[in-house]
């Protein structure tokens, strides 16, 4: 007499106890439960989350998506005696507005098997509640860094004539003329990159509280190991800065983060086809570091990725190597935050385990695009047909201000 049903098999189960996922037999799904626990499990590598706190964010209740104003500047002039003052005849300031919808709910979820968590002689189920925060967050990261990169190539929503406010910008890491992708990695360059962005910002207006960078690793390193010569660090603390790898606080009023989640000549955080110059390495990086992009539009649904803002194809970031921008370059909407939840009762006696799920809802976008700065390298970028301005395919490449 059959007890249990063979049309509702939830997937899975993660057998704990099961080396890479061999779980054809019995032994097999008991190879790693230990006769002598000896240790603890090595917790994979985790990327620094960081992009929520450094942009705009807001909580979105009872509605789809959230607006926000602009306000344009307006002009000042002379009074002139025994005129009367009836506000100007041109309608400024101008005002417009940006709305961020919250994108489809993202989740992350596993099947725990009763028997197995018990025999397991480690802490299964809060390893795998980690763990699943951990995707989460690394997928919240990348979207609002695509969303942060869309806004260095858009105009501003303020377009009224003669009242247009400044647009996003993007930064030649090198000499405009370079090919060469290894200039990302370059100390000097770098740091010129960052005192032109600073300046780029200042003649917009943008205010210098909340400026911040974010790099990838070797780059970040690359700074500090220049630190002796470059100035970035004082002499005093050069030693400490040297060996915990958190002596670069900022360039420029500017200060910097590292992070694998960055578009990185199109993929996330770094691409091992690019060494830097005179270094070379034979390194085995498994499946996610230096992952590919993917395209994430709102007119398609890429990879399974529902998603309703527009976050750009992966083509679209085949040069970007590092952002610089403000508080306000960027907006988040969140309708859920990261959470995680676990079945119990009823469900937990059918299926003998529990479900754990981890689930959020938020979705980002540009907001005021003046306060975004992207930097690119690799690419041709000099005044020509196909420099920032032409109408080449090496500036649609760079530059295309739509993102579609």
């Amino acid at each position: 007499m059959a007890q249990q049903a063979t049309t509702a098999n939830a997937n899975g189960p993660l057998w704990g106890g099961a080396d890479n996922g061999a779980n054809t037999t019995t032994a097999a799904r008991r190879e790693l439960y230990l006769k002598l626990f000896s240790g603890e499990m090595f917790k994979g590598f985790q990327h620094n989350t960081i992009a929520r706190d450094l942009v705009t964010k807001r909580t979105l209740k009872n509605g789809k998506s959230l607006q926000f104003i602009y306000t344009g500047r307006t002009k000042s002039e002379f009074h002139v005696p025994g005129q009367s003052i009836l506000g100007n005849d041109e309608k400024s300031p101008p005002v417009a507005e940006k709305t961020i919808t919250c994108d489809d709910l993202l989740i992350s979820s596993a099947f725990v098997y009763d028997l197995d968590e018990t025999l397991s002689h480690y802490d299964l189920r809060g390893e795998i509640s980690r763990k699943i925060g951990y995707a989460l967050a690394e997928n919240y990261d990348r979207r609002i860094f695509r969303a942060i990169t869309k806004a260095a190539r858009q105009p501003s929503p303020v377009t009224m004539s003669s009242f247009v406010e400044p647009g996003g910008s993007m930064l030649k890491v090198g000499l405009d003329s370079s090919t060469d992708k290894m200039d990302a990695y370059d100390s000097t360059k770098l740091i010129n990159a960052f005192y032109d962005a600073a300046a780029i910002l200042d003649e917009k207006g943008v205010g210098g509280d909340g400026r911040v960078a974010v790099l990838n690793p070797r780059q970040y390193y690359a700074l500090i190991q220049a630190c002796n010569t470059n100035g970035l660090v004082n002499r005093d603390v050069t030693g400490t800065a040297l060996q915990s790898g958190n002596g670069i606080i900022e360039i420029a009023g500017i200060k910097i983060y590292k992070s694998m989640n960055i578009p990185f000549f199109g993929k996330f955080g770094t691409d091992t086809t690019v060494n830097r110059a005179d270094y070379d390495s034979d390194d085995n990086f498994g499946s996610f570091v230096g992952e590919a992009m993917g395209d994430q539009e709102a007119s398609t649904t890429p990879s399974g990725q529902k998603t309703v803002n527009n976050y750009g194809t992966a083509t679209k970031f085949a040069n970007s190597c590092g952002l610089i921008f403000q508080k306000e370059a960027a907006g988040v909407v969140e309708a859920i935050g990261p959470q995680v939840q676990v079945t119990s009762g009823d469900i937990s006696v059918v299926y003998q385990g529990d479900v754990i799920l981890g689930r959020l809802a938020m979705g980002a976008d540009f907001l005021n695009p003046a306060c975004a700065v992207e930097l690119v390298a690799g690419i041709d970028t000099s005044d020509a047909t196909t420099g920032w301005g032409g109408s080449g395919t090496v500036s649609t490449s760079i530059s295309n201000a739509d993102f579609t």
